[in-house]
Formats: structure tokens, C-alpha cells, sequence
């Protein structure tokens, strides 16, 4: 079984009785694929942010259970933990985990975004929150304005939300 398949039913199984949050992950996930392959992100930097798109709500399990909610601040303050564990139980290199961990902690976080990982995830992530959430064809557009940066995710975007293209 390749990383990701064996990683995403790992999720599955930690995401138990939550079929919306499995859901969200495999959205995300594919989004950020998308995005990287279209940005052209070298390998090892695709697969640290597929990983991290697999996991970035793994702290909202935890943060139901303490805080009754999955507030954004408390995934990123829950999640990095609970991720270093499930990533050092499937063998995952060091080096990889600190950034996954890294990438967990600050997706709700959308400044000083550094690297085409963080970018790309905090995009995917958006991509997938604006349809769930069903927000407003002028939320997608000043989403689009403020946060996304990719060629490819802003197309997406665009696409995906009938926005007229940027000027």
C-alpha cells in the first residue's frame, strides 16, 4: 500500500463515527494534489504537504472533547501532537513530521504564510471550508483576493465559485 492510502485509513480509522471530517480531509487532500502538481512542487515537498493535508484536523477530535467546539485555534493548538504520534506509529521520517507538525499548528494561521506548502494548504483548505460552509460568491471572491497566491489555486477558485478572473 503506498503512503498516503496507508495514511488516509489510518485518519479513517482515528476519524471514526465522523464521516463529515473524513469527508473534509479527502477534499483537502485531493485540492492540495491538484494544486501542487498544477504549481509543479518538487516531490518532496508535494508529499509533506499531502501528509499534512491528510492530518491538518486531527485536533478536532480532542478539541470537541475538551472545548466542545473545533475552533481553528484549537486544532492548531491540539492537532501538531496527536499527528506526531500517528506519523512516528506509520514510520514517517523526523525531519518530515516536524514540518507536517509545523503545517497542523498554523493552518488556521494566514499570516507570514512561508513555503509553497503552507500556501497551498491553507488554499486547499479553503477551497473545501468555502463550499461546506456555503459562503457567498463575494466571500470565495475576497478569499481569492487576500489569501490564495497560486496560479493554479486561484483558477480554481475562480472556476469553482463562477467568480469573474482577476484583472
Amino acid at each position: 500500500m503506498d503512503k498516503n492510502a496507508e495514511l488516509i485509513r489510518a485518519m479513517i480509522r482515528y476519524d471514526t463515527g465522523m464521516p463529515k471530517q473524513i469527508q473534509h480531509f479527502l477534499k483537502v487532500y485531493e485540492f492540495a494534489h491538484l494544486i501542487a502538481v498544477g504549481e509543479g512542487i518538487r516531490e518532496q515537498t508535494r508529499q509533506t504537504l499531502e501528509t499534512a493535508a491528510i492530518v491538518h484536523d486531527i485536533g478536532i477530535r480532542n478539541s470537541l472533547k475538551m472545548y466542545g467546539d473545533s475552533d481553528g485555534k484549537h486544532q492548531e493548538q491540539l492537532g501538531p501532537e496527536e499527528a506526531r504520534t500517528l506519523l512516528q506509529n506509520l514510520g514517517y521520517p523526523e525531519v518530515q513530521i516536524r514540518r507536517v507538525e509545523f503545517l497542523v499548528g498554523h493552518h488556521h494561521t494566514y499570516t507570514d504564510i512561508e513555503g509553497d506548502d503552507y500556501q497551498i494548504l491553507v488554499e486547499a483548505d479553503f477551497l473545501v471550508n468555502l463550499y461546506e460552509d456555503g459562503e457567498s460568491e463575494k466571500a470565495a471572491e475576497a478569499v481569492r483576493e487576500k489569501i490564495f497566491r497560486t496560479k493554479t489555486g486561484k483558477d480554481i477558485c475562480t472556476r469553482m465559485f463562477g467568480l469573474k478572473p482577476e484583472a
